[in-house]
């Protein structure tokens, strides 16, 4: 994650100069799909004010692995809408056709390249493999064909993983850190390669090593803060760490937090800026233990002070992993959401358990916390009521034709069989959160004194009377 500054606007004819430019050199680059050495600057004097996530998507048990490329924007960076009904953007062509660890960079000229670590689902990790995938796009949403990337060829036993691309001013080139074994040495370091075009690479150089100690990865950099570059990894420890330095060379960074409060088994991070806020950051991390959950921590990046966030304040993209998170223009982000609609798809995360989710097992109603699979039993439909349209029906995405319905108070997943019973059983009014009224609450159609609320993690139909039964009753509605 890069901070970048705004370019300062030029008068209406220069701009329009300046983005004819840069739209015959992006259709020219979409169509050979290479990037040209960049020159200064020349990124659309149009401020940023929204973002995008790449990721990769994974489940416990596999039934939601997909190693190819998906995209979700976001207005704040905390609440995402995945694109393409989370489904791929990018399939992978070349290497081994398949890819963990995507990451999206704007590039000098106002382009976009994407990068990924080379691993097909099911394939070994620690298999050699000194390439990389690359994608290159004029705007996230013309792209060019997928091509592989050597940037390891020296270190013939070493995976590449985890790549991310940083500009370094001084040397006019573009640096690619990834993750490897040097020569010489048994455990992972952060390595850099250079390039000017995304074509060819330069030999590899340790970049990071934490003074010799090693096995380290998932490196993510931020330049130019106050002077200050920042350069956050995965530690020996599994836990996430930030070293920084004046400069870009080479060894000169220095750890300076040693971990922010959490558990082991968490890695790849990714640091945001807030667009509203310049003192305002974020970290993200993947956890592996479980997998398919992140944590967010929200802090200052200069001082390495960072604070959780309730799970109750941010929702990743189901199934997403290893995530990058990148600013982008209003502009893009209604170009990505026009080309690639975003998702008919709902999931109702619980107030007061804001791990756990709404979801059906053996056609039971309940919330229980992620991971889980199938991944789709929380997955709904949410249609008009279907004893009233100005209300909602819950049908569940994987078994279609099935709806959360009340049944002696309990909420059961039933097959409609057209009754008006089953109509009204299956027909809820959505209001206010009782809670929290931005977030929702369900209440009963043909019992409107009763609301959907969990107990014991069943979901049951009750009167609602304390502050407790209200918290159970309220539920975050989100893709």
């Amino acid at each position: 994650m890069h901070d970048r500054s705004d370019v300062v606007s030029p008068p209406a004819r220069r701009i329009r100069r300046r983005l004819l430019a840069i739209a015959t050199l992006a259709a020219a680059l979409a169509t050979v799909g290479v990037v040209a050495a960049p020159a200064a600057p020349t990124q659309a004097a149009t401020a940023n004010a929204d973002y995008v996530m790449a990721y990769f998507t994974e489940s416990p048990s596999g039934s939601g692995n997909s190693n190819t490329v998906h995209l979700a924007v976001s207005p704040d960076a905390l609440e995402w809408t995945p694109l393409n009904q989370n489904q791929p953007i990018l399939v992978p062509t070349a290497g081994t056709k398949g890819i963990r660890d995507p990451f999206l960079y704007r590039l000098q000229n106002g382009s976009w390249v994407l990068l990924a670590t080379d691993i097909a689902t099911g394939n070994d990790f620690f298999a050699a493999n000194p390439a990389i995938h690359v994608w290159t796009s004029p705007d996230l949403v013309n792209w060019s064909a997928d091509r592989m990337l050597t940037v390891n060829a020296v270190n013939t036993n070493s995976y590449s993983w985890a790549p991310e691309a940083f500009w370094d001013a001084g040397r006019q080139q573009y640096g690619i850190l990834f993750s490897g074994i040097p020569n010489g040495s048994n455990v992972a370091k952060i390595l850099v390669s250079y390039t000017t075009d995304f074509q060819t690479a330069s030999s590899p150089t340790v970049f990071f090593d934490n003074n010799g100690q090693g096995n380290i990865i998932d490196a993510d950099m931020v330049t130019g803060v106050n002077g200050v570059n920042y350069l956050y990894y995965r530690g020996s420890d599994a836990t996430l760490r930030g070293a920084k330095s004046t400069t870009l060379n080479p060894g000169s960074f220095t750890e300076y937090v040693t971990a922010p409060p959490q558990g082991s088994c968490v890695e790849a991070p990714t640091v945001v800026r807030s667009l509203t806020d310049s003192t305002k950051w974020w970290l993200w991390g993947d956890n592996y233990c479980p997998n398919n959950t992140f944590n967010v921590w929200q802090g200052d990046i200069t001082t390495g002070s960072w604070t959780a966030v309730s799970k109750a304040n941010f929702t990743a993209p189901l199934g997403s992993k290893h995530n990058t998170i990148q600013p982008i223009t209003a502009t893009e982000y209604n170009a990505l959401q026009s080309t690639y609609g975003t998702t008919s798809v709902m999931r109702l995360k619980s107030w007061n358990f804001p791990d756990r989710y709404v979801r059906h097992s053996n056609y039971q109603g309940r919330i229980d916390p992620l991971p889980f699979d199938p991944q789709a039993d929380s997955q709904w439909r949410i249609v008009p009521g279907l004893a009233d349209p100005n209300a909602v029906s819950f049908e569940s995405v994987n078994i279609p034709g099935y709806y959360l319905r009340h049944s002696n108070f309990a909420l059961v997943l039933n097959q409609n069989d057209n009754s008006a019973q089953f109509a009204a059983d299956a027909t809820f009014t959505r209001v206010p959160g009782l809670a929290n009224s931005t977030w929702s609450s369900f209440r009963s159609y043909n019992y409107p004194d009763r609301y959907i609320r969990h107990y014991s993690f069943q979901l049951k139909l009750d009167p609602i009377s304390s502050a407790n039964d209200q918290a159970d009753a309220t539920f975050h509605v989100a893709p």
